[in-house]
């Protein structure tokens, strides 16, 4: 693995560092900011500038109207506009719209592109994805999925209640996960204008960075046209592994800027702040906090990459996408907790952007999967990779 970058791939790093700089971090303290993210006023806003600046849609292909980064290079563009928790609104790579927008190219068809995911990659229009719903519904495990889809003619009429639905409030377009009467689940696309599709509500959360918030919707009776299927019926747990596998790893991109941006934001305070005669970075205590600040970031980083790297060379990374949501998700939160720590009473107010990436970033250990369910996964599947491996050496031993 060669993860040396070249000089178009640094040129682009270079370009987004300095367009979160000067275009983005001065809007930080807009007034059009809510407890629920962004205004769309101010969502444009930042699209508008970042088109003018050719980043919009890095991630998209060519051919959609995107730069067609590779895994490997979307690190190191999502690491830099994740540095301002409004760098990826800007860039149109916030979740979901950046999952949605990668599942859509993979799965949609010709005509389902045109409608709703060439103007997504324009930036002229939002999406949610419902899956996740209140108990006894669908959580953390899927196959508990009770909103359902029943064939209705040439239409299917949905069915069901989903919340934590982000982006929700707002959106233009839905990904509806729901189950069939043989128990498989499917994907449906919606507008999200149509008869049958009720907002219930915003829920209030720690997190405040994504446009819309995350909603509680109802379907009651949604009539999707059977032309409005996302890739074939039945299939909708295996669409979500390829949504869900990269935006596991894109989620750990974004965050490692915000806690980058923290390291430095705490680094530069105990470099001038003195007390008991000496900078605080020259007390044993603040020092050790500084560099393991460090290793836990290069840390993640590495894991970022690996994990890309092995995207870009086609395998499907369940696995290895899983551990780096644990890895990166724990170390970055170490960071920023460690950097409130040598911030003080600077770290607990919003006096420097600490305190409110502390808040956003806490919710990164549960979306995409608690950390406790990766593990147990990742338990799993190491007991039969071990398994397989004593088999085959049992076998090599017989064959001997």
């Amino acid at each position: 693995m060669d993860f040396s970058l070249s000089p178009e791939l640094c040129a682009l790093r270079d370009k987004t560092r300095q367009f979160i700089a000067e275009q983005v971090i001065p809007l930080e303290k807009d007034e059009r900011q809510s407890e629920h993210g962004p205004s769309e006023d101010l969502r444009r806003e930042l699209v508008s500038r970042a088109r003018a600046a050719g980043l919009l849609t890095p991630h998209a292909s060519r051919a959609m109207g995107g730069l067609g980064l590779t895994h490997v290079e979307k690190a190191v563009v999502f690491e830099e506009a994740g540095y301002s928790w409004l760098g990826p609104t800007a860039l149109n790579i916030h979740a979901p719209d950046e999952g949605n927008i990668h599942l859509m190219e993979e799965v949609a068809t010709a005509a389902q592109k045109e409608r709703w995911l060439r103007p997504q990659i324009q930036g002229l229009t939002r999406s949610c994805f419902a899956m996740t719903e209140p108990a006894p519904g669908a959580g953390a495990d899927p196959s508990m999925l009770s909103c359902t889809a029943v064939r209705d003619g040439d239409d299917y009429l949905i069915n069901g209640v989903k919340w934590f639905i982000t982006g929700a409030d707002g959106a233009d377009y839905v990904i509806i996960m729901a189950r069939m009467a043989d128990g498989s689940a499917t994907m449906f696309l919606s507008d999200m204008d149509r008869p049958g599709i009720v907002l219930d509500r915003n829920m209030d959360a720690m997190d405040c960075c994504f446009t819309g918030g995350h909603g509680v919707l109802r379907f009651e009776g949604l009539r999707v046209p059977a032309a409005d299927v996302l890739g074939e019926v039945g299939q909708g747990f295996r669409y979500a592994q390829v949504r869900l596998a990269p935006a596991r790893l894109t989620h750990c991109m974004r965050w490692l800027g915000q806690a980058r941006r923290a390291h430095d934001t705490a680094l530069a305070y105990v470099r001038k702040r003195r007390a008991f005669g000496k900078s605080l970075i020259e007390h044993e205590g603040v020092g050790f906090m500084v560099a393991d600040n460090d290793m836990d970031l290069q840390t993640a980083r590495l894991h970022i990459w690996h994990t890309a790297w092995l995207l870009d060379q086609g395998q499907k990374c369940n696995f290895e996408s899983s551990r780096a949501k644990v890895v990166c998700s724990e170390a970055q939160w170490r960071v920023v907790d460690r950097s409130v720590q040598m911030l003080g009473g600077q770290g607990v107010t919003g006096e420097t952007p600490v305190m409110r990436i502390f808040t956003d970033l806490r919710a990164f250990r549960i979306y995409d999967g608690p950390n406790e369910v990766h593990r147990w996964s990742l338990a799993r599947k190491l007991a039969h990779m071990a398994e397989a491996a004593e088999v085959s050496l049992q076998t090599e031993g017989a064959a001997a």
